[in-house]
Formats: C-alpha cells, sequence, structure tokens
C-alpha cells in the first residue's frame, strides 16, 4: 500500500477519452437499474474508486441494501450480513471499506482485527442497535439467570461482547436451539424474535427493539400487492407477525434470492428494503419485481462520494477496544459456526 496519501488531483474523478467504452458493460446492467441519464454521472466516480481501491490494495465490501451503482459499480463482495461477516474473516486486504451501517464495519473490524475497515460516513447507524445497550443485556442476565444470551448481529460491539453467541435471520434458530437450554435470551428485534419463537420449543425471552425500515409495512399493504398485481408475496423476518402471515416465504435476504431461483414467479413482491429488489432484478429478468419497499436512511447515507473521499483520505476508520473486541468475537465465531441454514 502507498504510504503517501494521493493528492486530490492524482485521483480526483473526471471524465476522460475512452471512459464510456471502458465501462460499456457496467453501463449496460445500470441503465437497467437506475434512470439512464444518472449513469454517465457515475461513471467518473466509479472510475476514481477503482483506481484508489487499486493504489490503497482496498477491497469494498457491500451489503444487499445498497444502491446499485455501488453494489454493482465498485463492490468486490456483495451479501446480506452472513455473508459479508464471513468474508471479512477470511479477507486477506490492507483496507476494507465497509459500505453498510456501522454494526457491520464493527463486525468487520472484530473478525479481522489486523485489516484497516473504513466506514464512508459514521452517522450510518441502525436503529435495532440503538435499541439496546451492553448495560440493558447485564440487566437481562440479571432477571434471567442461567438463560444464554443470543444477539442479533445488527447490535453493537459492545452487546455482541455481552453475549454467549450472534446470530443472522439466516442461521437465528440453529443458533438459539445451539445453545442447548430451555430458556435462551433473543434480543434485540422483537419481530425476529417472534418468528424465531415460532419455529422452536425454545422459551424466548424477547427485547422490544424494531428495524425502523421493516416495521412500517402493513398487512394491508401486503394483501394490496398481491391482490392489484397478482404477486407472490416474499417477506423478512423483521416485518411484523401480520405482514410475515401474509407471506408465500419468510426469509433473509439471500433466502429471497434463493427462494425467486426455485419458484421464478412471474410477479413478486419483497417486502423489505428496496435496493434489493433492484440488485435481484439482473438475476431474475423474467419476474416483474412490485416494490412495496421501504427506503433505509442509513444505509442511502452511503455514496459514491463519500466512499471516494474515505478511499483518498483513509478517514473513516472503525476502531473496537481491545478487551470487548476479543469477547464479541467470540460470539461471532458461533454465529459463523453455524454457518447458514435459512431454509430457501
Amino acid at each position: 500500500m502507498n504510504a503517501t496519501a494521493p493528492t486530490q488531483t492524482d485521483f480526483a474523478p473526471r471524465w476522460r477519452e475512452g471512459l464510456d467504452e471502458e465501462y460499456a458493460t457496467l453501463s449496460a446492467t445500470l441503465e437497467r437499474l437506475l434512470p439512464c441519464l444518472e449513469v454517465p454521472l457515475h461513471l467518473p466516480w466509479i472510475d476514481a474508486i477503482q483506481r484508489l481501491k487499486r493504489e490503497r490494495g482496498a477491497v469494498v465490501m457491500a451489503h444487499s441494501y445498497q444502491s446499485p451503482e455501488i453494489f454493482h459499480g465498485v463492490a468486490d463482495v456483495t451479501g446480506d450480513s452472513l455473508a459479508l461477516a464471513q468474508a471479512a474473516a477470511t479477507c486477506d486486504a490492507e483496507v476494507v471499506v465497509l459500505c453498510g451501517v456501522h454494526f457491520m464495519a464493527e463486525t468487520a473490524k472484530i473478525l479481522a482485527p489486523q485489516v484497516k475497515v473504513l466506514i464512508p460516513d459514521a452517522r450510518a447507524g441502525c436503529s435495532l442497535a440503538d435499541s439496546i445497550t451492553a448495560a440493558d443485556v447485564r440487566l437481562l442476565r440479571a432477571r434471567h439467570p442461567g438463560a444464554p444470551v443470543v444477539s442479533y448481529v445488527n447490535t453493537t460491539a459492545e452487546v455482541k461482547a455481552e453475549s454467549d453467541a450472534c446470530c443472522t435471520s439466516a442461521n437465528a434458530v440453529q443458533v438459539v436451539e445451539a445453545m442447548g437450554a430451555d430458556k435462551v435470551i433473543f434480543l434485540p428485534d422483537r419481530y425476529l424474535g417472534a418468528h424465531v419463537a415460532s419455529r422452536t420449543d425454545v422459551q424466548l425471552v424477547l427485547w422490544d427493539g424494531r428495524c425502523e425500515v421493516h416495521e412500517t409495512f402493513t398487512a394491508a399493504q401486503a394483501r394490496h400487492a398481491r391482490e392489484r398485481f397478482d404477486a407472490r408475496l416474499v417477506a423478512h423476518p423483521e416485518c411484523p407477525p401480520e405482514v410475515l402471515a401474509e407471506a408465500d416465504f419468510v426469509g433473509s435476504t439471500t433466502a429471497m434470492g434463493a427462494w425467486l431461483a426455485r419458484e421464478q414467479p412471474e410477479r413478486v413482491a419483497l417486502i423489505t428494503e428496496c435496493s434489493l429488489a433492484d440488485n435481484l432484478r439482473l438475476q431474475f429478468p423474467a419476474t416483474e419485481f412490485i416494490k412495496p419497499c421501504n427506503l433505509c436512511p442509513h444505509m442511502k447515507r452511503i455514496t459514491l462520494q463519500n466512499i471516494h473521499a474515505c478511499l483518498r483520505d483513509l478517514s473513516g476508520e472503525v476502531f473496537v477496544p481491545g478487551d470487548v473486541a476479543v469477547r464479541a468475537r467470540r460470539a461471532l465465531e458461533r454465529m459463523l459456526a453455524v454457518g447458514r441454514r435459512d431454509a430457501a
């Protein structure tokens, strides 16, 4: 890695002769997902980021909720929370730029402590992560002595450090059952917890955390998508129970893709964050995507412009205190040991 910071001029985004030909394939992809007039405006930024990645020895990881110009334009690794965590655990890059929210960047740093992890906008938070503290977890343990704690990965490093294991929506049931206990404290998402409770005999103690993107969906919206557009319904388990009851399939973002591959519906409504449908449309051109979706305001804080800035300046570095990281890593490693078990 070049230790000397590149100058503004060296890696400034600019239109140059041949840029459109060089990125013709990507342009054709993005024109299927974005207004076509936007694409030429993105190309200089994409080009500058690609050059900075080579200069920095950097890998860009992007969550499935990132906008198409990021997900398809500059990301080297894409996927849901579990996929990004698995990639971080085996990462050998010098720099990782995490295009997602802050807990994801913390997770990458915990699993790859030797890597410089950057987040393009430190304000990219999460309503679930903000809903509970490490002190809350200690209080729950005191109220339910002997009950192990399983924390959804959408939590801060401090909360993970107080937990026995982490999970994602892709393996939550299996992680809970792997605790080998009759009662488990499951936090912080109440709706995901209720969904997990319906699929296991383990008694769950739930916390009243909710995702601000998924909690606002209603059963009426789901029924409207089915009745008005004759669409199959696929919902994320962070949605309220009455929405899940309307769905043809409930699963993690990756499991949604697997369901689409198997079922190949003529029309589908993905009841989740909007960009997931954008990013899946390329894989399933024969399926029409109806979008009763919500945008995550935190995910959308990540832009090509601030990805470029953090790579240029090596800014937005994420740090996790050593003692917290050691304990949180144990909980994350239990999650990784279970792996992806969500039914497709």
